[in-house]
C-alpha cells in the first residue's frame, strides 16, 4: 500500500459519506445474495448495523496514516469476530460485496486505480484480522473443509477453545471508537433466524453528478 492508494481510498471514502445509509444497504443486500448463510451472523437492526459498519470503515481509512495505533484494533476486531463464527473464507464475500458497492455508489469514480487501491488496503486489513483470529483459534474452525485434516486426525484432537474478548492495545491514546467492534458482524446476542437484508436495487446509486 503505498501513499497514493491511501489517499485514493481516503478520497473515494469521503465521496460515499453522504450516502452512508445506502451504501450501507446495498452492500448488506449484496453480501446476502452472494452467501444467504451469513445471515445468521448478523444480530439486531440491520438499519444500526450499517451505521457502525460506515463508522468502522471511517475510522480505518483516516487511520492509514496511523498504523501503529489502528493495526491492534484490526486485530482485536479479528479474534472477536471469530468468536461470532466468522471464518478465513469470509472475508472474500465480505471483500467482492464491498467492492460492488463501491462501484455502485462512486460510479465512474470508481476506476480502476481506485479499486486497486481499496482491494490492497481491504486485503491488508483482511489478512490482519485472519492472522489475529488464526492464532488463537484451533484448526478446525480457521481451516475451510476441504483443507481439513481427515475425520481420525480431528476425532483424536479436540481442542478446548473458549475465543477470548478482544481488547484493543497498543500505544496511548490508539483506543479506536467502539463501534469497531461489531462492524460488519453483530454483538455476542444470541443469534437471529429472521436478519433482514431487502432486495439489491437493480440502479446504479452514485454520489457525482
Amino acid at each position: 500500500m503505498n501513499n497514493d492508494q491511501k489517499l485514493l481510498v481516503q478520497k473515494t471514502f469521503e465521496m460515499v459519506a453522504p450516502i452512508a445509509e445506502v451504501a450501507a444497504g446495498l452492500f448488506y443486500g449484496r453480501l446476502f445474495e452472494v452467501d444467504p448463510s451469513l445471515k445468521p451472523l448478523f444480530r439486531g437492526d440491520l438499519k444500526d448495523q450499517g451505521k457502525k459498519l460506515m463508522s468502522t470503515l471511517k475510522v480505518a481509512v483516516q487511520s492509514l496514516d496511523r498504523l501503529e495505533a489502528l493495526v491492534p484494533v484490526v486485530q482485536a476486531l479479528g479474534r472477536r469476530h471469530l468468536a461470532y463464527g466468522v471464518r478465513d473464507e469470509h472475508y472474500d464475500t465480505v471483500g467482492a460485496a464491498l467492492m460492488w458497492t463501491l462501484q455502485k455508489g462512486l460510479g465512474d469514480a470508481f476506476t480502476p486505480e481506485a479499486k486497486e487501491a481499496w482491494e490492497t488496503v481491504f486485503g491488508i486489513l483482511a489478512k490482519v484480522m485472519k492472522d489475529a483470529a488464526n492464532e488463537v483459534a484451533p484448526l478446525s474452525l480457521r481451516t475451510p473443509m476441504s483443507r481439513r485434516p481427515s475425520a481420525h486426525v480431528s476425532a483424536t484432537k479436540r481442542p478446548n477453545f473458549r475465543p477470548p474478548i478482544a481488547r484493543p492495545s497498543g500505544p496511548p491514546g490508539s483506543r479506536m471508537p467502539s463501534s469497531m467492534h461489531s462492524s460488519m458482524y453483530p454483538g455476542s446476542a444470541a443469534p437471529s433466524s429472521k436478519g433482514g437484508s431487502g432486495s439489491v436495487p437493480p440502479q446504479r446509486v452514485p454520489i457525482i453528478s
